[in-house]
């Protein structure tokens, strides 16, 4: 007979051969939620293995499924389909009624949060207040709106979602479909991105000239690297970012108004895809809230094909 440790409860159980985690700690008085019954069609009974992943079976085909639909990492477990062959120590995830609603997935094809290598873009309205104050409310959120949308499409067509928006700018994740994916292609497909935005806004120019006789620009940021991405809100239907990454995507987009610049990308974007981008201007700058200097680049093209 093996043992059986659960977090945060700190409770030992013996688990019997062929049994479940999930069956253990119910025989065991632990409160482990099973939301589905604990027949795999949702995942509020995982947990974390923190010690024995050697002794834990195989994934059933169940388990398979609702890890390719969520995007688990290796380390989450469902306990309604895990035995052990030896001790073992995890960590249970959903552990009240609150939890359950923000986690159960039967009804929602959502990852569950993971880190992930990413490419960060922020984008940002430039000279909107002037222009702003001289319209209706009405022709102010139907700009917004229509500023939303060109950009939008331009990242959705390179790969990218809109996690966030945030009245005249938003934020943009691309990489975050495939774990497999070259880190590479994402950062490729933010600077084609943001190449088709800042070439829809200025395609709009004489349409804004005739109409509110004044225009807009855009600033554009990107970085890249790890951050925790997942879904945020009980209403959420769309992922997010956070970690240091999207903080620093945000500061260089920033830096495009001190450099007089409309597309900027950190360093370690320019180490992935120097090859195939045109820069313009390279400069060391301090970022807000950041210690030392970033080596910043403008972007000013693709090579091989352009966009």
């Amino acid at each position: 007979m093996t043992e059986i440790r659960f977090l945060p409860d700190n409770t030992v159980v013996a688990a019997k051969k062929g049994q479940t985690l999930l069956a253990a700690a119910l025989k065991g008085g632990i409160p482990h939620t099973h939301a589905c019954g604990g027949n795999a069609r949702c995942s509020t009974c995982r947990v974390m293995v923190v010690d024995g992943m050697e002794n834990c079976s195989d994934p059933t085909w169940k388990e398979s499924r609702i890890v390719k639909k969520l995007g688990f990492s290796s380390a989450f477990r469902l306990a309604c389909q895990t035995t052990v062959a030896g001790d073992v120590t995890v960590r249970r995830l959903v552990l009240d009624p609150a939890d359950v609603a923000l986690t159960d997935a039967r009804d929602h094809a959502v990852p569950i949060g993971d880190e992930k290598d990413v490419a960060v873009l922020f984008c940002d309205i430039r000279n909107f207040t002037p222009l702003a104050e001289t319209l209706l409310p009405y022709d102010v959120i139907h700009l917004l709106n229509r500023f939303h949308y060109d950009m939008a499409t331009a990242i959705n067509r390179h790969g990218g979602i809109v996690t966030v928006t945030m009245g005249d700018g938003l934020m943009a994740l691309f990489g975050i479909g495939d774990d497999h994916a070259d880190p590479a292609l994402a950062v490729v497909q933010a600077c084609r991105a943001a190449l088709d935005m800042v070439a829809s806004t200025d395609a709009r120019r004489p349409e804004l000239e005739a109409m509110y006789e004044g225009v807009y620009d855009i600033g554009v940021g990107i970085h890249c690297g790890r951050a925790i991405v997942g879904f945020l809100g009980n209403q959420s239907v769309v992922p997010t970012a956070i970690g240091d990454c999207v903080n620093v995507a945000s500061r260089i987009e920033g830096a495009n108004k001190q450099l007089d610049t409309r597309v900027l990308f950190s360093d370690d974007c320019y180490q992935r895809v120097a090859e195939f981008v045109e820069i313009g201007r390279t400069a060391g700058v301090a970022l807000k809230g950041k210690t030392g200097t970033f080596n910043l680049y403008e972007l000013t093209g693709m090579r091989g094909g352009g966009r």
